[in-house]
Protein backbone atom coordinates (compact mmCIF):
# COMPACT_ATOMS: atom_id res chain seq x y z
CA UNK A 1 0.00 0.00 0.00
CA UNK A 2 1.38 3.42 -0.95
CA UNK A 3 1.30 6.08 1.77
CA UNK A 4 -1.15 8.88 1.08
CA UNK A 5 1.02 11.84 2.14
CA UNK A 6 2.16 12.60 -1.40
CA UNK A 7 0.13 9.98 -3.20
CA UNK A 8 0.04 11.63 -6.60
CA UNK A 9 3.83 12.05 -6.70
CA UNK A 10 4.48 8.58 -5.29
CA UNK A 11 2.25 6.96 -7.87
CA UNK A 12 3.91 8.89 -10.69
CA UNK A 13 7.35 7.89 -9.37
CA UNK A 14 6.33 4.24 -9.04
CA UNK A 15 4.93 4.07 -12.56
CA UNK A 16 7.95 5.88 -13.97
CA UNK A 17 10.20 3.30 -12.33
CA UNK A 18 8.08 0.52 -13.83
CA UNK A 19 8.59 2.02 -17.28
CA UNK A 20 12.34 2.45 -16.80
CA UNK A 21 12.62 -1.10 -15.48
CA UNK A 22 10.90 -2.39 -18.60
CA UNK A 23 8.02 -3.90 -16.66
CA UNK A 24 5.61 -1.56 -18.42
CA UNK A 25 6.51 -2.04 -22.06
CA UNK A 26 6.04 0.53 -24.86
CA UNK A 27 2.59 0.23 -26.38
CA UNK A 28 1.11 -1.32 -23.25
CA UNK A 29 -2.37 -0.08 -22.36
CA UNK A 30 -4.10 0.22 -19.01
CA UNK A 31 -6.94 2.09 -17.32
CA UNK A 32 -7.13 4.24 -14.21
CA UNK A 33 -9.14 1.49 -12.54
CA UNK A 34 -6.50 -1.15 -13.22
CA UNK A 35 -3.74 0.97 -11.71
CA UNK A 36 -5.91 1.94 -8.74
CA UNK A 37 -6.62 -1.73 -8.01
CA UNK A 38 -2.96 -2.66 -8.43
CA UNK A 39 -1.80 -0.11 -5.84
CA UNK A 40 -4.87 -0.24 -3.63
CA UNK A 41 -5.76 3.43 -3.91
CA UNK A 42 -8.65 5.54 -5.19
CA UNK A 43 -9.01 6.61 -8.80
CA UNK A 44 -8.40 10.33 -8.28
CA UNK A 45 -4.67 10.29 -7.39
CA UNK A 46 -4.08 7.64 -10.06
CA UNK A 47 -5.69 9.81 -12.70
CA UNK A 48 -3.64 12.81 -11.54
CA UNK A 49 -0.41 10.78 -11.66
CA UNK A 50 -1.19 9.48 -15.13
CA UNK A 51 -1.94 12.98 -16.36
CA UNK A 52 1.43 14.10 -14.96
CA UNK A 53 3.24 11.30 -16.78
CA UNK A 54 1.36 12.16 -19.95
CA UNK A 55 2.52 15.76 -19.64
CA UNK A 56 6.08 14.45 -19.29
CA UNK A 57 5.69 12.54 -22.55
CA UNK A 58 5.86 9.01 -21.11
CA UNK A 59 2.18 8.18 -21.63
CA UNK A 60 -0.37 8.80 -24.35
CA UNK A 61 -4.08 9.25 -23.67
CA UNK A 62 -6.33 6.78 -25.48
CA UNK A 63 -9.73 8.42 -25.81
CA UNK A 64 -12.41 6.39 -23.99
CA UNK A 65 -9.88 3.60 -23.41
CA UNK A 66 -7.29 4.75 -20.91
CA UNK A 67 -3.57 5.29 -21.24
CA UNK A 68 -0.78 3.76 -23.29
CA UNK A 69 2.97 3.66 -22.71
CA UNK A 70 4.53 5.86 -25.35
CA UNK A 71 6.66 4.10 -27.93
CA UNK A 72 9.58 6.40 -28.77
CA UNK A 73 11.23 6.13 -32.18
CA UNK A 74 14.91 6.38 -33.02
CA UNK A 75 14.17 9.77 -34.53
CA UNK A 76 12.57 10.84 -31.24
CA UNK A 77 15.71 9.73 -29.43
CA UNK A 78 18.00 11.62 -31.78
CA UNK A 79 15.88 14.75 -31.38
CA UNK A 80 16.02 14.48 -27.60
CA UNK A 81 19.79 14.09 -27.63
CA UNK A 82 20.00 17.16 -29.87
CA UNK A 83 17.79 19.12 -27.47
CA UNK A 84 20.09 18.15 -24.61
CA UNK A 85 23.05 19.33 -26.65
CA UNK A 86 21.56 22.74 -27.28
CA UNK A 87 20.61 23.33 -23.66
CA UNK A 88 23.48 21.69 -21.78
CA UNK A 89 26.18 23.07 -24.06
CA UNK A 90 24.66 26.51 -23.86
CA UNK A 91 24.67 26.46 -20.08
CA UNK A 92 27.62 24.34 -19.00
CA UNK A 93 30.02 25.03 -21.86
CA UNK A 94 29.29 28.59 -22.89
CA UNK A 95 28.77 29.73 -19.29
CA UNK A 96 31.01 27.45 -17.19
CA UNK A 97 31.03 29.86 -14.28
CA UNK A 98 27.35 29.12 -13.65
CA UNK A 99 28.08 25.54 -12.64
CA UNK A 100 30.31 26.60 -9.78
CA UNK A 101 28.70 29.89 -8.96
CA UNK A 102 27.23 28.92 -5.61
CA UNK A 103 28.28 25.29 -5.38
CA UNK A 104 29.61 24.17 -2.02
CA UNK A 105 32.34 21.51 -1.81
CA UNK A 106 29.85 19.04 -0.35
CA UNK A 107 27.69 19.42 -3.45
CA UNK A 108 30.44 18.01 -5.63
CA UNK A 109 31.16 15.37 -3.01
CA UNK A 110 27.60 14.14 -3.39
CA UNK A 111 27.78 14.39 -7.17
CA UNK A 112 30.95 12.31 -7.17
CA UNK A 113 29.29 9.62 -5.08
CA UNK A 114 26.51 9.39 -7.66
CA UNK A 115 29.08 9.48 -10.44
CA UNK A 116 31.17 6.68 -8.93
CA UNK A 117 28.13 4.44 -8.48
CA UNK A 118 26.92 5.15 -12.01
CA UNK A 119 30.36 4.48 -13.48
CA UNK A 120 30.70 1.18 -11.64
CA UNK A 121 27.24 0.07 -12.76
CA UNK A 122 27.94 1.07 -16.37
CA UNK A 123 31.20 -0.84 -16.48
CA UNK A 124 29.50 -3.88 -14.93
CA UNK A 125 26.48 -3.63 -17.22
CA UNK A 126 24.08 -3.40 -14.27
CA UNK A 127 21.24 -1.55 -15.94
CA UNK A 128 18.92 -1.09 -12.95
CA UNK A 129 21.58 0.50 -10.75
CA UNK A 130 22.95 2.54 -13.64
CA UNK A 131 19.63 4.14 -14.52
CA UNK A 132 18.94 5.14 -10.91
CA UNK A 133 22.37 6.67 -10.30
CA UNK A 134 22.72 8.16 -13.76
CA UNK A 135 19.50 10.14 -13.33
CA UNK A 136 20.49 11.22 -9.82
CA UNK A 137 23.90 12.30 -11.07
CA UNK A 138 22.46 14.51 -13.80
CA UNK A 139 19.81 15.96 -11.49
CA UNK A 140 22.39 17.02 -8.93
CA UNK A 141 24.69 18.36 -11.62
CA UNK A 142 21.86 20.37 -13.17
CA UNK A 143 20.87 21.70 -9.74
CA UNK A 144 24.16 23.60 -9.63
CA UNK A 145 22.80 25.86 -12.34
CA UNK A 146 20.28 27.32 -9.93
CA UNK A 147 17.50 27.19 -12.54
CA UNK A 148 14.93 24.47 -11.76
CA UNK A 149 13.16 24.96 -15.11
CA UNK A 150 16.28 23.94 -17.01
CA UNK A 151 16.80 21.02 -14.64
CA UNK A 152 13.23 19.78 -15.03
CA UNK A 153 13.43 20.03 -18.81
CA UNK A 154 16.68 18.09 -19.04
CA UNK A 155 15.50 15.49 -16.54
CA UNK A 156 12.40 14.76 -18.59
CA UNK A 157 14.51 14.33 -21.70
CA UNK A 158 16.88 11.93 -19.97
CA UNK A 159 14.04 9.87 -18.52
CA UNK A 160 12.47 9.67 -21.98
CA UNK A 161 15.82 8.63 -23.50
CA UNK A 162 16.09 5.80 -21.01
CA UNK A 163 12.47 4.83 -21.73
CA UNK A 164 13.45 4.49 -25.40
CA UNK A 165 16.60 2.44 -24.84
CA UNK A 166 15.52 0.17 -21.97
CA UNK A 167 13.39 -2.26 -24.02
CA UNK A 168 16.31 -2.80 -26.40
CA UNK A 169 18.94 -3.04 -23.67
CA UNK A 170 16.92 -5.63 -21.75
CA UNK A 171 17.24 -7.97 -24.73
CA UNK A 172 21.01 -7.61 -24.98
CA UNK A 173 23.05 -10.53 -23.54
CA UNK A 174 25.95 -8.42 -22.27
CA UNK A 175 26.16 -4.71 -21.48
CA UNK A 176 29.43 -4.51 -19.56
CA UNK A 177 31.62 -1.81 -21.04
CA UNK A 178 29.04 -0.75 -23.65
CA UNK A 179 27.37 2.02 -21.65
CA UNK A 180 28.67 5.53 -21.06
CA UNK A 181 30.78 5.70 -17.89
CA UNK A 182 32.26 9.21 -17.97
CA UNK A 183 30.35 10.57 -14.98
CA UNK A 184 33.37 11.16 -12.75
CA UNK A 185 35.39 12.85 -15.47
CA UNK A 186 32.48 15.15 -16.27
CA UNK A 187 31.97 16.09 -12.63
CA UNK A 188 35.66 16.99 -12.33
CA UNK A 189 35.58 19.04 -15.52
CA UNK A 190 32.53 21.01 -14.41
CA UNK A 191 34.05 21.69 -10.99
CA UNK A 192 37.24 22.96 -12.64
CA UNK A 193 35.05 25.19 -14.85
CA UNK A 194 36.81 23.72 -17.88
CA UNK A 195 34.60 24.48 -20.92
CA UNK A 196 36.78 22.60 -23.40
CA UNK A 197 36.89 19.47 -21.27
CA UNK A 198 33.19 19.68 -20.49
CA UNK A 199 32.34 20.06 -24.18
CA UNK A 200 34.52 17.08 -25.06
CA UNK A 201 32.94 14.85 -22.42
CA UNK A 202 29.39 15.89 -23.27
CA UNK A 203 30.15 15.24 -26.92
CA UNK A 204 31.49 11.78 -26.10
CA UNK A 205 28.38 11.05 -24.05
CA UNK A 206 26.07 12.00 -26.91
CA UNK A 207 28.13 10.21 -29.54
CA UNK A 208 28.12 6.98 -27.56
CA UNK A 209 24.40 7.24 -26.86
CA UNK A 210 23.59 7.79 -30.54
CA UNK A 211 25.90 5.01 -31.71
CA UNK A 212 24.45 2.55 -29.22
CA UNK A 213 20.88 3.48 -30.16
CA UNK A 214 21.64 2.94 -33.84
CA UNK A 215 23.24 -0.40 -33.07
CA UNK A 216 20.36 -1.57 -30.88
CA UNK A 217 17.75 -0.65 -33.48
CA UNK A 218 19.76 -1.90 -36.46
CA UNK A 219 19.68 1.54 -38.07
Amino acid sequence: MIQRSTLREQLADALREEILAGRLAPGGEFTVREIAEQYGVSATPVREALVDLSAQGLLEVEQHRGFRIRRFSLEDFRSMIEAQRIVSDGVLVMNPELAGREALPEAFTSIRRRAAAARQAALAGDLDILIAYDLRFWRELDALLGNPHIGDFLDRLRVACWAFTVPYLRREPGLAGRLWAGHLELADSVERQDPAGTARLLGAYRAQALALAAQLTGA
